[in-house]
């Protein structure tokens, strides 16, 4: 594994690293002391928003590729927090992941996560881990709707199920690091039912929102106005709901949510 090409905006910087079988992945530097790290090479949930997972999932990263995005950078950038947030579902390749998350602790970091919450058995260990930060991909508020936007994310029925069962669990503060991901896309999950269904969700959970906006990639999914992106934001606040919106580096076309690919082998086998 190398470190192959960098590439720089004016928020962040993106890494291509080269695999030994020759495929790339990618990794993003932002906020000045954050690494995104992707963990498969693909995406097997294939959210038809997202260019990660257009061509689906290649393989698993092995824990020392995970690990190894940050040990190739460590000396020339000041890193003090991994996302596990980049290309792929972390939970389905559990095992390597849970390692990689292990490693990037003895380092001192903090180490938050990015998930559909598929599988959900992993996702219960996932809540009760050291992490610094857990924010779950919903998108929807209806079965239909969930599965279209995430096709292979498994039930929506079943992952909130799942959190009703193990947020309980959770201290106070321990709780006020989960949250749940809304990707707004106009004319699909917009509307004041869906979003006032989404807050109903969230208080009965007692998690926060993280709203997210649409960084167009491909398809026809169109993203809000940034006057209807705010309101949606005070309307989900009118709740007492704390909501996190997308900062800046988030929304860069360059390394921003949804924007990481799978590269093609660079050697053309």
């Amino acid at each position: 594994m190398k470190l192959s090409e960098v590439l720089r905006s004016e928020l962040n910087t993106l890494f291509l690293f080269e695999l030994e079988d020759c495929y790339t992945v990618e990794s993003v530097f932002y906020r000045g002391d954050t690494l995104c790290v992707s963990t498969q090479v693909g995406c097997g949930i294939k959210c038809p928003f997202c260019a990660s997972g257009k061509n689906g999932l290649i393989r698993n990263l092995t824990a020392d590729e995970i690990f190894g995005q940050y040990k190739l950078l460590r000396e020339s950038y000041p890193i003090r927090k991994i996302a596990i947030a980049g290309i792929g579902e972390p939970l389905m390749n559990w095992k390597n992941v849970k390692e990689a998350f292990f490693r990037f602790k003895k380092e001192g970091l903090k180490v938050s996560f990015y998930t559909t919450g598929f599988p959900t058995k992993h996702l219960r260990e996932l809540i009760h881990l050291p992490h610094s930060g857990l924010t779950i991909s919903l998108h929807a508020t209806d079965e239909k709707l969930r599965k279209l936007l995430i096709p292979h994310g498994g039930s929506l029925k079943e992952l909130i199920g799942t959190l009703m069962e193990e947020l309980p669990k959770l201290s106070k503060k321990k709780r006020n690091k989960v949250s749940l991901a809304y990707l707004l896309l106009k004319g699909l999950n917009d509307s004041e039912e869906a979003l006032r269904e989404l807050a109903r969700i969230a208080k009965e959970l007692g998690v926060g929102i993280t709203l997210l906006y649409y960084n167009k990639t491909f398809g026809d999914f169109v993203p809000v106005s940034p006057e209807e992106y705010e309101n949606a934001f005070l309307l989900l606040r009118s709740y007492g709901i704390r909501v996190t919106l997308s900062t800046r580096f988030r929304r860069d076309k360059l390394g921003g949510c949804g924007t990481l690919v799978v590269n093609r082998n660079v050697k053309g086998l």
